[in-house]
C-alpha cells in the first residue's frame, strides 16, 4: 500500500470541510466547485469576487502545498489531450445532468442529510468503480 497516507488525506479533509463550512456560514453558499465556476462564467454579477477569489484559492492551495512541502510531488499525466478534453466535458456533462457536482453533492449535501446528494453521491461512486475496473482491467 504504498499510497496509503492517512495524515495528509486527513488533513486534506479537514482542510476542504472547514472551507466549505465557512463559506457556507460567512456566505450562505454552498462550496460546489462546479456551480461557482459556472455561475461565475455563465452569469457574472455582484458576486462575482467570492467566486473568483474561491477558485483562484484552490489553485493557489495547490501550488502553495507543492511549494511548501519539499517533496516535488511530480504530476504525471499519462492520457492524451483527445482523452483530457474528453473527460472534461464529460465531467462537464455529468455535473449539469446530476444537478452539482461531487463537491456539492458528496461534501456539503451529505453533510445536510439531503436525500438527492446521498444518491447522487452513490452514483458518482458506483460509476467511478465501474469505469476504474473497465479501463484497468477489460481496456487494459
Amino acid at each position: 500500500m504504498e499510497n496509503f497516507t492517512p495524515v495528509s488525506a486527513l488533513t486534506g479533509g479537514v482542510l476542504i470541510g472547514t472551507a466549505a463550512a465557512l463559506l457556507l456560514w460567512l456566505n450562505g453558499r454552498i462550496a460546489g466547485v462546479s456551480g461557482i465556476a459556472w455561475n461565475l462564467i455563465a452569469r457574472p454579477r455582484e458576486d462575482a469576487d467570492w467566486r473568483l477569489a474561491f477558485l483562484v484559492g484552490l489553485v493557489l492551495g495547490a501550488v502553495l502545498y507543492r511549494g511548501l512541502s519539499g517533496d516535488g510531488l511530480a504530476i504525471v499525466i499519462e492520457a492524451s489531450w483527445p482523452v483530457l478534453i474528453l473527460g472534461g466535458l464529460l465531467v462537464g456533462f455529468g455535473t449539469q445532468l446530476g444537478g452539482g457536482c461531487t463537491s456539492g453533492h458528496g461534501v456539503c449535501g451529505i453533510a445536510r442529510l439531503a436525500p438527492r446528494s446521498i444518491v447522487a453521491t452513490i452514483t458518482f461512486m458506483a460509476s467511478a468503480i465501474v469505469t476504474v475496473f473497465v479501463v484497468r482491467h477489460l481496456v487494459g
